[in-house]
């Protein structure tokens, strides 16, 4: 999986297509991600003490991490992502400006 944890991302297909956000969930198991303010879903909960009215929440919604590019830090825009060696190391990098991400 290319994404990781507190990358900033594009959504590139789906209801919010366009905007952007931060990952903060991974789910390399099942190939999805979660990102704060994306795919958002109004979840009801119940009161919890005698008195109190139940609410609704948004609680954001894991989605397929194909559906998302990685915004690149150097060049600013949302670019594939592609992984080379540099000494022992295995890193990613833009293949826009190929600059490491």
């Amino acid at each position: 999986m290319n994404l990781k944890k507190g990358d900033a991302i594009k959504i590139i297909s789906g209801k919010d297509r366009g905007k952007t956000g931060a990952v903060f969930t991974v789910f390399p198991e099942t190939g999805k991600i979660a990102a704060d303010g994306l795919n958002m879903f109004k979840k009801r909960s119940k009161p919890k003490k005698q008195g109190e009215k139940g609410q609704m929440v948004l609680v954001p919604r894991p989605f397929p991490a194909s559906k998302a590019m990685l915004v690149c830090k150097n060049c600013k825009q949302p670019a594939r992502v592609g992984h080379r060696m540099e000494g022992d190391k295995k890193v990613r990098y833009c293949k826009k400006c190929q600059a490491n991400t």
